[in-house]
């Protein structure tokens, strides 16, 4: 048996309507992924709406070149576009990064079918959501675990505020402590999409059973906010109400969750709403 995904329903909202959307997606018979760019904490040094909406349009066509012309596997073609993403920034930055900090950076979830398995590789807090071939239902990915300590620390930091974390300007008054972090990412054992061919040796990886007709979310942590962050549903039933009602309807709801809380004073963060990306996807033969 030989699967291959198709296409049943994709979903990706900006979470301002002024900014870019910096999440990205691909869907083809052979690979699907969603890339969720790290905004920014400093100057562009891309072309373009920002370097993070670069990164991961950069990213998404990449992976699906280098998928659909078929050397390799999933983590080859991973490589391949993080390389080629290397090739671009050197070329085409203003100037190279002063710090860490300034390099963009993307979460990300990517799959692809494997005769009668699904593989999946990931960075940061993007997830797939599925059931296994013998009905279990599985969450791949670290969204639910990040999402709790982004949020205590958003809270912690926002704690002295007389504003919510959410309320405009809040986010930039805390850029010294956000930039410290961002300066050990790919230092370590915290490793995002970048360009740099090395990040694909350190995607997390899992491989499952799956039979066919089965379906399965891909998601950035903005769509997936419902379960992680506003607690509207549990990761199974998040997975159960995508496939049974649609993506656009969690879209709305989604939305309606945040515009009743704008200032993040109930759910803290940082932003009123996050780009939120979710592919429903269908395993054929």
């Amino acid at each position: 048996m030989s699967l291959h995904f198709e296409l049943i329903e994709s979903l990706s909202l900006p979470g301002h309507p002024a900014k870019p959307n910096e999440d990205s997606f691909v869907a083809t018979p052979k690979a699907a992924a969603v890339f969720d760019g790290a905004t920014g904490l400093g100057a562009r040094l891309m072309p373009g709406p920002s370097d993070a909406h670069w990164l991961a349009q950069f990213a998404a066509r990449r992976l699906s070149a280098h998928a659909e012309a078929g050397a390799g596997d999933l983590r080859d073609w991973l490589r391949a576009a993080a390389a080629d993403a290397e090739k671009s920034f050197r070329a085409l930055r203003k100037r190279p990064p002063l710090e860490n900090y300034e390099t963009p950076y993307a979460s990300a979830v990517i799959a692809a079918p494997e005769g009668d398995d699904l593989r999946v590789l990931w960075f940061g807090d993007c997830a797939a959501l599925l059931r296994s071939g013998d009905g279990k239902f599985m969450l791949l990915g670290d969204t639910i675990g990040r999402r709790e300590n982004e949020r205590a620390r958003v809270e912690r930091l926002a704690k002295s505020q007389h504003r919510g974390p959410a309320a405009a300007g809040v986010r930039e008054e805390f850029f010294p402590v956000l930039r410290a972090a961002r300066n050990l990412v790919n230092t370590g054992e915290d490793w995002l999409f970048a360009p740099d061919a090395a990040c694909a040796d350190h995607a997390k990886e899992a491989r499952v059973a799956i039979a066919p007709d089965s379906l399965v979310v891909l998601a950035s942590d903005g769509f997936l906010a419902l379960a992680s962050d506003y607690a509207r549903y549990t990761p199974e039933a998040l997975f159960a109400a995508a496939t049974q009602n649609g993506l656009a309807v969690l879209g709305r709801e989604l939305r309606a969750v945040e515009a009743s809380d704008p200032d993040g004073l109930r759910y803290g963060r940082f932003k009123r709403s996050d780009d939120a990306t979710a592919l429903l996807l269908s395993m054929r033969e």
